[in-house]
C-alpha cells in the first residue's frame, strides 16, 4: 500500500515538472528554467518602444552613447547598475568591450568633446532599473531574466532571447559562499 502511494506521488511530481516546461505564450518572455538562464542578461526597454531586436553592434552603439535616438525619434536614455555589480561587468565586457575605467573615461571624454550628450543613469538594483525603464519611454537597461516582469519588454539581440542556447550576453560565473 505504501509502495503504491509513493508511486502515485512520484507520478504527480513528474507531471508537475513537465507542465512547468510548457513554452510561454506568444509575446511573453519565457521565465528562466533552473540553471539554464541564470547566467544570461536580459536587455530591456519600455513597452512602448517600437524596437524588438538589435544587433550586438547596434546595442554597443547605444551603450557607448553613439546612437542617441530610437527609430521613432525618441531620445535613448541609458540606465545602468552601479559599478561592481556582475550585470554591469557583463555589459561592459560583452557589449562595450571595455573595463570600468575605460567606460568612465569614454563618457567623460565624450561629454567634454560633445560626442556624448548625456551620461548613463546609474541605479543600485534591478528593481530600480525595471521601474525606471517602465516610467521612461526611451529607456534601455539590463537585468537578470529572473528580474524581468511584464512592465518591461525584453529585446532580442541578434534575433535571440536570453533563454536561447546561442544567446551571447552572459553574467560571470557566480561563486556562492
Amino acid at each position: 500500500m505504501i509502495f503504491r502511494s509513493a508511486k502515485f506521488v512520484l507520478l504527480l511530481a513528474a507531471a508537475a515538472v513537465l507542465s512547468q516546461r510548457a513554452p510561454a505564450g506568444r509575446g511573453e518572455f519565457p521565465q528562466p528554467k533552473s540553471s539554464e538562464t541564470l547566467g544570461s542578461l536580459a536587455i530591456v526597454v519600455n513597452q512602448s518602444n517600437p524596437v524588438s531586436d538589435l544587433s550586438l553592434a547596434e546595442l554597443r552603439a547605444v551603450f557607448l552613447g553613439e546612437r542617441i535616438h530610437w527609430p521613432n525619434g525618441r531620445r535613448i536614455t541609458l540606465v545602468m547598475m552601479e559599478p561592481g555589480q556582475p550585470e554591469r561587468d557583463a555589459v561592459l565586457r560583452d557589449v562595450c568591450r571595455m573595463n570600468e575605467s575605460d567606460f568612465r573615461r569614454r563618457f567623460l571624454q565624450g561629454l567634454l568633446t560633445g560626442e556624448v550628450l548625456v551620461s548613463p543613469k546609474t541605479l543600485a538594483t534591478a528593481v530600480g532599473v525595471r521601474k525606471f525603464v517602465f516610467n521612461v519611454p526611451g529607456a534601455i537597461g539590463y537585468m537578470r531574466p529572473a528580474d524581468v516582469d511584464a512592465s518591461v519588454k525584453v529585446l532580442r539581440i541578434d534575433g535571440r532571447l536570453p533563454t536561447d542556447e546561442t544567446y551571447e550576453l552572459h553574467l560571470p560565473e557566480r561563486v556562492d559562499r
